[in-house]
């Protein structure tokens, strides 16, 4: 499986000029480059918190001796 990441992108639509924000195949236009900024720092962080607890999962438990 190929590593994701979230990328920014200039785009023009219907003859507007759009901010769009991609993760995937999946995409977000805001028309205000402030907010695809914002939009795509929160979802960075949230994708590493994700990769994060997904990683944990996989860990095997270690059991306490007694």
């Amino acid at each position: 499986m190929q590593a994701l990441e979230v990328r920014i992108e200039a785009v023009e639509f219907r003859g507007h000029a759009y901010w769009q924000v991609r993760l995937g195949r999946r995409a977000l236009r805001f028309p205000h480059e402030a907010a695809a900024r914002a939009f795509a720092a929160q979802l960075h962080v949230r994708r590493q918190w994700w990769l994060t607890q997904q990683a944990a999962a996989e860990l095997p438990e270690s059991s306490p001796e007694q």
